[in-house]
């Protein structure tokens, strides 16, 4: 016997009318209709598919051992859940089995955080399966409200209620138009989120968008005691209502400024406290993604973030942002004038007929906290070296390579590889071995500061180039580098 198909079927925000031609055909032809419900037994997808039903099909209610309550399951509500999981899916098997097909019911879209998704990843390796698209609570509400939610190259974000408050803060700052979902229990949290990143003005409440008793507020008015489940919050992109540059000019208390500021190579203990100050009174924040991931989000402050490879685009966007009156600051990892943002903020000031006021504050560099993990490397005459040759041609810093070895200074290099830098410092390696005894001692020194610190010493010879990526930082002792006792030091004397 042909086994049957298993069907994961949106229905939608929740307004019947709203179901797919698609989705109404198969409901109304499948043998089996499932759906999820907690243990009063109402489900909400029934009741949106109910116009497509017939009789004589079975129906499988499959009832949460849980939702919102705790559990005395051993392993917890997880383990509840899992379990409850894996028994579904065999009550659904059994169908299969028998040549029935199976519609799964689901709300919105099945693999939009969808609970179809969880039988599917159970049966569809053993069963033929397929989901069918359904519009998402998200489409429903921005419909509901009757405006867009993004524009031209603006960036929407959906994230989950249940993301830990500062994240979801951070997050919220970062992108220019937003839907947090799974309000609930978590609406004070994300309240607190919209707040700390300066949206929660501009934030809207949708509870059961499309359906009779739906719900429209804005967010900061609504009563957290009448949030349910089965409602969103929204935040519009800024093209809606956004001001224009002669506007903030008009606002501003003084004239614009960019400050570039060094973070250290990690966390706040390695943040000066001039950088901290500067930060803190920033109204505009830019950067590389990660690492603004690493300044605290404050409220009222908006963030810029890009990609590693825009620092000329980023550099222009601060300015800009600075020239309309706007307090800007642009961070970089370490120190700001090493192989950062500084230079790039400076060359396009440079080249504007209205000049900006740049500051630029110095932060502790990768080569400084990996040296002083292993003592003081860096105890005499030393070179910064980058072996990237994305900025400049391969020629030139072996060139450079080979004068620094010849003049036995130790070498802190940056940017030692990466996934498509691959022979770089082999060839490295090669140059200074013609100036450098192969027992030279070298640090490999990688995310320092961070979670995933690791620091040891080898030597020039013993260098193996695959254990090294981008993550790493490298410290090559001159030929009056010693080790003992743990320690890695170059003598001032000579």
């Amino acid at each position: 016997m042909k086994p049957g198909k298993l069907w994961g079927v949106g229905l939608g925000p929740g307004d019947p009318e709203l179901v797919t031609v698609k989705a109404a055909r198969l409901i109304g032809a499948a043998e089996v209709i499932a759906y999820h419900s907690a243990r009063h037994g109402r489900s909400i997808a029934r009741s949106v598919a109910e116009p497509y039903l017939r009789e004589g099909q079975i129906e499988e209610r499959l009832v949460y051992p849980v939702t919102t309550e705790t559990t005395d399951h051993p392993g917890g509500y997880e383990g509840a859940i899992a379990e409850f999981y894996e028994l579904s899916a065999k009550r659904l098997a059994e169908h299969l089995d028998a040549g029935r097909d199976v519609v799964l019911l689901c709300e919105g879209d099945p693999f939009f955080y969808g609970s179809y998704m969880y039988m599917h990843e159970r049966l569809a390796d053993r069963y033929e399966a397929e989901a069918v698209p359904g519009v998402t609570s998200v489409s429903g509400a921005s419909a509901v409200l009757g405006r867009p939610l993004a524009r031209r190259d603006e960036v929407l974000t959906v994230l989950p209620g249940t993301l830990p408050a500062p994240e979801l803060a951070r997050r919220l700052a970062d992108t220019d138009a937003a839907a947090v979902l799974k309000l609930g229990r978590t609406f004070h949290s994300v309240r607190e989120a919209l707040s700390e990143a300066g949206k929660l003005d501009d934030a809207v409440y949708v509870e059961r968008a499309t359906w009779g008793a739906q719900r429209v507020e804005p967010f900061a008015e609504v009563d957290p005691a009448t949030v349910p489940y089965f409602s969103l919050a929204l935040v519009a992109g800024p093209a809606r209502g956004a001001k224009t540059p002669e506007a903030e000019r008009s606002s501003s208390d003084g004239a614009g400024e960019v400050v570039v500021v060094g973070l250290g190579p990690a966390g706040p203990e390695w943040l000066t406290p001039e950088a901290a100050e500067a930060l803190a009174g920033a109204e505009h924040l830019v950067g590389y993604g990660p690492y603004l991931a690493k300044v605290p989000q404050r409220k009222g402050q908006t963030r810029h973030a890009s990609g590693n490879r825009v620092e000329a685009e980023r550099a222009a966007a601060a300015l800009d942002l600075a020239r309309s009156g706007a307090r800007v600051a642009v961070v970089s990892s370490g120190d700001p004038g090493v192989f950062a943002m500084a230079s790039a903020v400076l060359d396009q000031a440079a080249l504007a007929d209205d000049p900006v006021s740049v500051r630029v504050l110095p932060g502790v560099t990768a080569a400084q906290a990996a040296a002083a993990r292993v003592g003081a490397p860096l105890g005499h005459d030393y070179c910064v070296l980058s072996l990237s040759d994305r900025l400049k041609p391969w020629e030139i810093i072996e060139r450079r390579l080979d004068a620094a070895g010849a003049a036995d200074l130790v070498l802190a290099i940056y940017n030692p590889a990466s996934r498509s830098r691959t022979t770089q410092l082999a060839r490295a390696r090669e140059v200074l071995l013609r100036h450098r005894d192969g027992e030279t001692p070298v640090v490999v020194a990688r995310d320092v500061g961070g979670a995933e610190e690791s620091v040891r010493v080898t030597t020039l010879a013993g260098l193996d180039p695959s254990t090294v990526d981008m993550r790493c930082l490298l410290i090559v002792g001159s030929s009056r580098t010693r080790t003992g006792h743990g320690a890695v030091w170059t003598p001032r004397t000579y």
